[in-house]
């Protein structure tokens, strides 16, 4: 399940005690997806593109303007 931390500008994905991050930041209309960490333990699971579908699905439901210095996010907005 992922968490939505609003405080700390971030979707969480808790698996066997690591967790996969999405951070954003937020400035007036805009959001910036920023960093996407995923420990090694977990990479090639999917949990970063479970993390940016959840990411982009919520921002679009704010109406923001959606922007990305991620890379990995990049990827899923020039589709």
């Amino acid at each position: 399940m992922i968490e939505h931390q609003l405080d700390r500008q971030r979707f969480v994905l808790s698996s066997n005690g690591q967790d996969s991050v999405l951070n954003y930041k937020l400035s007036g209309n805009t959001v910036n997806f920023n960093h996407t960490f995923v420990p090694e333990s977990q990479r090639g699971k999917g949990s970063a593109k479970q993390l940016v579908d959840h990411g982009l699905a919520w921002a679009r439901e704010q109406g923001y303007q959606i922007e990305a210095d991620c890379w990995y996010v990049a990827r899923f907005l020039n589709r």
